[in-house]
């Protein structure tokens, strides 16, 4: 049966870091640019996943990425450069239309920071694959239940796209059209809306009994047939995101208290 996730096996030097260190390295890639503050910090972590990425080969996965958050992206700039409320600093017109700076610089952050979680949780998901997800938070101490509903949060979109090609390729069968213009298409989408949500009640019932089947609910110590074996630079890697982000809870730790009050970035 194929396996529906976003995990891609390239053998690669994040496919060999333990799931642990990559959620380490999500929270101090989210944590640290809010607890510093400034760009430079967010544009140097989007940098590091984006080169982790490419290094493990999965960059061409992401681009579900940009296509998600680019409608998004783009309502941002343009709500907060031309309609952001109050004094504001002329940058340029177009029309009636004033392009303001603050609200310009206000946009940058908020698109930076969803590019910089974006890519974060890319390097998570497109690396990891969702069983040594498990296994590290059932031996980590968390409840297996905890542990699987963690893991199905990030099975959503390809599931979804999973359901979502079956259905259409079913109802092309049957002759519905599916191409042409923008209110074609929104016409045959809306016959989808039922078979996807009532496929994926059936997939989410039929993953249940099987679960129940294997003893998911048993109260013994779970075991795993292969348990997940980290690479060499796992513990040091695990231990720069530790030292990082506790540099940074330091750093705003003496901003707050006036120490330190200025930021170069």
């Amino acid at each position: 049966m194929k396996s529906i996730s976003l995990f891609v096996d390239k053998h690669s030097f994040l496919n060999g870091l333990s799931p642990k260190t990559k959620l380490a390295y999500v929270v101090c890639a989210i944590g640290v640019p809010g607890l510093v503050g400034g760009y430079a910090i967010g544009v140097l972590f989007i940098a590091l996943s984006v080169l982790l990425l490419a290094c493990s080969k999965v960059i061409a996965k992401t681009k579900i990425v940009l296509q998600v958050t680019g409608f998004i992206i783009v309502t941002i700039f343009v709500v907060q450069t031309f309609f952001r409320s109050g004094t504001y600093t002329p940058l340029f017109a177009l029309g009636p239309l004033v392009a303001r700076k603050e609200g310009f610089e206000f946009a940058m952050k908020i698109v930076l920071n969803i590019f910089n979680i974006s890519f974060a949780f890319c390097v998570l998901t497109l690396t990891t694959k969702p069983s040594d997800m498990l296994q590290e938070l059932v031996e980590a101490g968390f409840s297996p239940k905890f542990g699987y509903v963690f893991v199905s949060l990030f099975q959503i979109i390809p599931q979804i796209t999973e359901h979502t090609s079956v259905v259409l390729d079913a109802q092309r069968s049957r002759g519905l059209r599916t191409g042409g213009s923008l209110l074609t298409r929104f016409k045959a989408f809306v016959p989808l809306i039922s078979p996807i949500m009532i496929s994926s009640f059936m997939s989410a019932r039929e993953r249940a009994i099987a679960l129940e089947v294997r003893g998911f609910s048993c109260a013994n110590k779970k075991t795993f047939i292969t348990p997940f074996t980290s690479c060499v630079f796992d513990t040091a890697c695990f231990a720069a995101c530790c030292v990082v982000f506790a540099a940074a809870v330091l750093f705003a730790l003496l901003k707050c208290a006036g120490i330190v009050g200025w930021v170069p970035w």
